[in-house]
């Protein structure tokens, strides 16, 4: 490669070192910008018309290669060339091609700093809207599967330890709501970054006479941003993305552990979908998760985009700096990987089988009504709490070394330990009327669950 970039002018005599062409372009992966970029250059041109900046015969002459370069672009026949770098200098060398001399003033009163700014702000905006929607489409399977298992019962754990019995279809809804924040966060992302750097050019803002009010609004966007340094040197929205992608990513962990353990003859709680499942090269018997155990893998590639970009950020003197350049690929991959992800955890929660019997079974494990035994020594017998929970651990124990369950426990076992106790307390003893009693708001009662069904069914329309 001979001679100096042209699109520097005049300065640069001289070719760059192959360390320079190595390191410095970054059209492979800004390519992506492509449609954000003719975007906001028809935006600004229309405005320079407008403000009588250049001739409306230059403007249209502009429009019209930049619709031919759409065009291109879509069909697959531009020819991206590395040696101008990026995408913007690839846009303008080929409108110069299309148009002639006119292709020049297209930089009026821009600089690409405000430019790719601009285009970036735009591309992660279309993101947070793609991933609120991916998230939706979530929740909706979720909520599908509620629908169908509002009575199916499992045991809820802590400390991965059978705790008390609940609702399957509550056990999803936990994780509607955890989805709901997650868009929520990519709402307020979007909503904060929803502000024009176009016209705030190198860092200065610019001589000429722009209508930033007309870019902004021409583009979408809630107003111009307020200060040219930080208009060109914010990548707060970046970082705001990518935490976001990163809670949804561990959130998607957090559901993708489940169904790993779930899948496991231990558990057996659900199947997946053939589809869904791979072999073992030796083990014919074996059906694995791949899927969920892909997507809880993934979490880790987000969580490091997000510290690699604020890693480059970090320090950063204002204005711009190359090392910005560092950015898109970060929110390139994070946004391709949460993509694919939730994509993938959706085809999974759709596709699932739970098995009620194998739940019901696990849930008779562990005297998960325990609880039940205590609360009815309080509201029958009025003992504190205290007192009724040291009785029932003890009345646990009894049936343990019995080795029965806590509702076939003989009443006269339970008197040795607590006299007052009579045969209504078998009322409250089985994993149903457990489910059934646990009627406060949020709780995992069925009449609850259904509740929250209907509550979600009309937010998620």
């Amino acid at each position: 490669m001979g001679g100096g970039n042209k699109m520097w002018g005049g300065r640069f005599k001289a070719g760059p070192a192959e360390i320079m062409e190595a390191i410095t372009p970054s059209i492979d992966f800004d390519k992506r910008l492509a449609s954000e970029d003719l975007a906001g250059s028809k935006a600004h041109v229309r405005m320079l018309a407008t403000q009588k900046i250049i001739s409306k015969p230059d403007c249209e002459s502009i429009l019209k290669g930049l619709d031919q370069i759409e065009r291109e672009i879509g069909d697959g026949k531009f020819v991206y060339q590395r040696s101008l770098e990026d995408i913007h200098l690839n846009i303008e060398a080929r409108l110069a091609e299309i148009v002639g001399q006119a292709a020049g003033r297209l930089h009026t009163a821009r600089s690409r700093n405000d430019q790719v700014a601009t285009d970036f702000r735009l591309w992660v905006r279309s993101a947070c809207a793609r991933a609120g929607e991916s998230l939706r489409a979530l929740q909706r399977a979720l909520v599908a599967q509620a629908d169908e298992h509002i009575a199916t019962i499992m045991p809820g754990f802590t400390h991965m330890q059978p705790a008390q019995p609940i609702s399957f279809g509550h056990h999803c809804l936990a994780y509607v709501e955890m989805f709901a924040r997650d868009r929520g966060r990519f709402e307020d992302c979007a909503k904060r970054l929803n502000e024009s750097p176009l016209g705030a050019a190198a860092l200065a803002g610019t001589a000429f006479p722009i209508d930033r009010e007309a870019t902004a609004k021409a583009l979408g966007f809630s107003s111009p941003m307020r200060n040219s340094l930080d208009a060109v040197s914010a990548r707060d929205f970046a970082l705001e993305y990518l935490s976001s992608a990163a809670i949804a990513a561990t959130n998607l962990s957090r559901l993708a552990g489940e169904i790993v353990q779930w899948t496991t003859p231990a558990f057996a709680f659900v199947a997946l979908p053939d589809a869904l499942t791979t072999g073992s090269s030796i083990m014919p018997q074996k059906r694995n998760p791949d899927a969920a155990e892909l997507v809880r893998g993934k979490t880790g590639r987000v969580l490091g985009d997000f510290v690699a970009l604020a890693t480059v950020v970090k320090g950063l003197a204002l204005a711009y700096g190359s090392d910005l350049q560092e950015d898109k690929e970060r929110v390139f991959d994070a946004a391709d990987t949460l993509e694919v992800s939730l994509a993938a955890m959706t085809a999974m929660v759709s596709g699932m089988k739970a098995d009620g019997a194998a739940m019901h079974r696990a849930t008779a494990a562990g005297f998960p009504t325990a609880t039940d035994l205590a609360d009815w020594i309080v509201r029958v017998l009025k003992k504190p709490f205290r007192e009724a929970h040291h009785a029932a651990g003890a009345i646990v124990k009894r049936a343990e070394t019995l080795g029965v369950a806590l509702e076939s426990l003989p009443l006269e076992e339970m008197r040795k330990i607590e006299p007052g106790i009579t045969k209504d307390v078998f009322g409250v003893l089985s994993v149903e009327a457990s489910v059934a009693s646990r009627l406060s708001f949020g709780g995992t009662a069925p009449a609850r669950v259904k509740e929250q069904i209907s509550y979600w069914r009309e937010r998620l329309k």
